[in-house]
């Protein structure tokens, strides 16, 4: 994906409906995401409303970043992050599978700076619907990020074949997340 980063429009701030799945945080994204496809951008990724400095969302998906072998995912603390089930699901598996995990706030101003020191290794969304969007390409006014070439990260690809293997039934569930529906 390629994906532009909001500094205008914002799509939730702390004390509103966020961290909550109705149609009005989407609809909150239309004028930015219209935006961004005027730029040829596919998503937006989202800045928290007070300061337009800490990363929220890209789209309407969760969003990480590894960074010299870290996974950085923005926390919940503020309200305006949806805690999907996707990304617990992600945080789980990536504890589990040996990587450090950090859940804070995230200022979009770290990714640039650890793009230039080469130590931005990838980004993904993750959502119900994508399982796994990865990001290729972060546009920031006239900087542009280019991640992997444009294709998927490892630790991305890891992610979404378990996620799927599982949702699927060709991988083992051991952790109680499939359930029979009669």
């Amino acid at each position: 994906m390629k994906i532009y980063v909001e500094r205008e429009y914002v799509r939730a701030v702390k004390g509103g409906t966020g961290q909550a799945k109705v149609g009005g945080n989407y609809a909150a994204s239309l004028l930015g995401q219209k935006k961004a496809e005027e730029l040829g951008y596919a998503q937006v990724l989202w800045l928290d409303g007070v300061h337009r400095k800490y990363i929220d969302e890209v789209g309407a998906m969760n969003v990480f970043f590894v960074v010299d072998g870290v996974v950085y995912t923005p926390s919940l603390e503020d309200g305006s992050i949806l805690p999907g089930v996707t990304r617990a699901s992600c945080i789980e598996l990536l504890r589990e599978w040996g990587y450090k995990v950090e859940e804070r706030k995230i200022a979009f101003d770290e990714i640039i700076e650890a793009n230039r020191a080469g130590k931005l290794d990838e980004a993904f969304g993750t959502g119900t619907a994508a399982v796994i969007s990865p990001i290729g390409e972060l546009c920031d006014g006239g900087e542009r990020i280019i991640l992997n070439g444009g294709k998927i990260g490892t630790i991305a690809q890891r992610l979404y074949d378990n996620l799927t293997g599982i949702q699927w039934g060709k991988l083992a569930d051991t952790r109680g997340w499939s359930v029979t529906v009669d």
